[in-house]
């Protein structure tokens, strides 16, 4: 490059090629060489520089690609957690109930009915309403009540401001529906299950609790072949929010207690 730069100048410029240099030249010398091959190695410096920052642009579009169809992916098998065996013994329950003219039955297609509509429909983007979240596990803790008549006591509370606030569709769901398969399915006369909803400043606080299944080792609780598992759970917390944004802690002392803390703005 620096010959061609050179003998075009020479020939076709000036036969001064080098009027900025300490002397004027006519022919090729070493300062001139030395001088040229810097000027060079900047230039493909710079274009070097400017190569390799579309390249790591464009590997990390993939990565963000790849991340986002895992997460929609996840987000699909989440869709398929609740158990069909659940839908299916809440219809039963609804036969049942029809068959006795109850009073009930109104109220429970209606609580089915918008929890189907919820899963189906309302969770295709990344974040939900935090408000519609508590209210899709109200509408299935109605019906687990219902199927499970006085053998289950569930307490839910919630505190704090809940509106204006969003979260993952179905990430607290996955705990819900892993609680009364583990901890109501697996056990022996009445069964209590407490749900807390703490909001505070930006973060929700989030605690189910229920007792430990006499059946099923606790080490294995999540890794029921009809559960989405708690790894899966943890993939989408990592994928969908940054490390400081969440803590998920789980203790099973005496119960099986999940909480989650995690960002909702």
């Amino acid at each position: 490059m620096v010959l061609a730069k050179f003998n075009l100048t020479y020939f076709f410029i000036s036969n001064q090629v080098w009027p900025e240099g300490p002397e004027p030249i006519t022919s090729l010398s070493l300062n001139y060489v030395l001088d040229m091959m810097i000027g060079e190695v900047y230039v493909i410096t710079f274009v070097t520089a400017i190569k390799v920052t579309l390249d790591f642009l464009e590997k990390q579009k993939r990565v963000t690609d790849l991340e986002k169809t895992q997460l929609e992916t996840e987000l699909l098998f989440l869709k398929a957690q609740v158990s069909p065996h659940f839908f299916f013994n809440t219809l039963n329950n609804i036969h049942s109930l029809a068959l006795e003219k109850s009073d009930k039955t109104p109220r429970i297609i209606m609580r089915l009915s918008e929890l189907m509509r919820y899963l189906l429909y309302e969770t295709k983007s990344q974040r939900q309403s935090l408000s519609n979240e508590i209210c899709c596990i109200q509408n299935y803790l109605d019906l687990e009540k219902i199927r499970h008549d006085d053998l289950l006591e569930v307490n839910m509370s919630i505190s704090g401001d809940i509106q204006d606030k969003e979260i993952a569709p179905i990430l607290l769901l996955t705990f819900v529906e892993n609680a009364f398969k583990h901890g109501v399915n697996k056990n022996i006369g009445v069964i209590k299950i407490d749900v807390d909803f703490t909001v505070k400043e930006d973060f929700l606080y989030f605690t189910i609790t229920n007792p430990l299944p006499v059946i099923t080792k606790i080490e294995n609780i999540f890794e029921h072949s009809s559960g989405i598992g708690l790894e899966n759970v943890k993939k989408r917390l990592t994928l969908g929010y940054n490390q400081d944004d969440y803590k998920l802690t789980i203790n099973n002392d005496n119960k099986f207690t999940v909480s989650l803390k995690i960002k909702v703005t």
